[in-house]
């Protein structure tokens, strides 16, 4: 039973290997980052424009020695999930240098599996039903976390739809007050001009 336990939080800490970040970007600029990735295991990068310009940006993995794995430009978001070939330090980059002035801010997470490992009683006793309670474990736990993620993107993009109304309704608002300036300025001047055509008529 207690074999059990163990093995049940082994395969929950193994599932849950992630890193989620935000960054900013100047303009002009990129950032890189590297990710120690063991041959066999899944490397998964999501991605996301908070804040910037068009919210673009583009986006670049490579492998160990320096092969392109994945590129993609003016990308709002996206996913790339991969399984290393080798081992070694893996590179992703965000990059900024389309912009002139204006800065990105981008959340991203890294989600690296782990290979299976192997208990040193397991595959003795040729317990099934433990090995399938050990995947389901991990398999609830990747989707669990796969929920986690999408949760927080989703707040990324209830934010920039936020940010985004507002920018709207301001200028909607801007806007209104101009053409309430602009009617008041006309029905002033045609005042005026009545006025001036009038005064004009009496004294002829």
């Amino acid at each position: 039973m207690v074999y059990h336990q163990y093995s049940f939080l082994l395969a929950l800490s193994l599932a849950l290997v992630s890193h989620a970040y935000f960054i900013n970007i100047d303009a002009s600029s990129e950032e890189c980052f590297f990710e120690e990735v063991v041959k066999d295991t899944s490397l998964t990068l999501t991605f996301e424009v908070a804040e910037g310009g068009f919210l673009d940006i583009d986006v670049n993995v490579m492998g160990p020695h320096g092969e392109s794995l994945w590129s993609k430009e003016r990308e709002s978001n996206g996913k790339f999930t991969i399984k290393a070939n080798t081992d070694g330090a893996y590179k992703y980059c965000f990059g900024n240098k389309m912009s002139s002035m204006t800065p990105k801010m981008v959340m991203f997470t890294m989600e690296t599996g782990e290979k299976h490992v192997i208990l040193e009683d397991e595959g003795k006793d040729g317990d099934e039903s433990h090995n399938k309670l050990a995947q389901a474990v991990r398999s609830l736990s990747e989707a669990l976390l796969g929920v986690k993620h999408e949760q927080e993107f989703m707040e990324v993009r209830e934010r920039v739809h936020r940010s985004i109304n507002d920018n709207t309704n301001s200028r909607v608002v801007l806007w209104a007050f101009f053409e309430a300036l602009v009617l008041v300025a006309m029905v002033l001047g045609q005042i005026y001009y009545l006025k001036r055509f009038f005064e004009v008529r009496r004294v002829i």
